[in-house]
């Protein structure tokens, strides 16, 4: 991909949310490393990207070190142009990431038309690896913690009253908790990325859910 494509790329994916730091130093760290050296993690979203890189601290890594960068697309539609810049047609670094459950097919089709093969089942997706969150990360998270501990780091960020006020609201009456909490969570820019820190970051390291936890194991 020329500068002039990268560009293009970068304008598409900066008004949906994504941060095009990480994706500006992805691209002149592999476009200057040794061949090998570097890798990607492509994310949907920056509450995947904060979440990825606070676990990645706590077990003691630093990925921008270790040449590893976590690159949110500003939505899984979005995948197709960057596999074109960091697949096997483009800079070919190793790559992995993670996608929410309802954007599986997405994903699938972008890495299919990349040349990557990404076969009918998820294991298959997983050989690559890519893998999917049921049923995005922040719904992982909340499971793993449990929805009492996740109201107490609520209430830590000082959010305890603006959540029992969305709580009232007649869409989310009938919702179970954890929904809840979940939407509550993407209800304010900046919150989502805000909160897949602070949840990441109090994730018993013995239980991190699984696509989070394979898809550093990955690079």
């Amino acid at each position: 991909m020329d500068d002039e494509s990268l560009s293009r790329l970068v304008a598409v994916t900066g008004p949906a949310g994504s941060s095009n730091v990480a994706l500006a130093a992805a691209v002149a760290a592999v476009r200057t490393a040794a061949a090998g050296s570097s890798a990607v993690i492509l994310v949907e979203g920056v509450s995947d990207q904060s979440a990825i890189e606070a676990l990645a601290a706590r077990r003691g890594r630093n990925l921008g070190q270790e040449g590893v960068f976590v690159v949110p697309m500003g939505g899984a539609t979005n995948i197709g142009p960057f596999l074109d810049l960091f697949g096997p047609r483009g800079l070919d670094v190793a790559l992995a990431g993670l996608c929410d459950e309802g954007e599986e097919g997405v994903f699938r089709r972008g890495l299919a038309r990349a040349g990557l093969h990404p076969g009918p089942a998820r294991p298959d997706l997983e050989r690559l690896g890519f893998y999917v969150c049921v049923a995005d990360l922040e719904d992982e998270m909340i499971r793993s913690l449990g929805a009492a501990l996740v109201e107490r780091l609520i209430a830590d960020q000082g959010e305890l009253a603006s959540f029992r006020t969305f709580c009232r609201q007649p869409a989310q009456r009938n919702r179970t908790r954890e929904q809840q909490l979940r939407r509550f969570m993407g209800t304010r820019s900046g919150r989502k990325a805000h909160y897949g820190r602070v949840l990441a970051d109090a994730l018993d390291l013995t239980g991190v859910p699984r696509p989070l936890d394979r898809v550093l194991a990955q690079v």
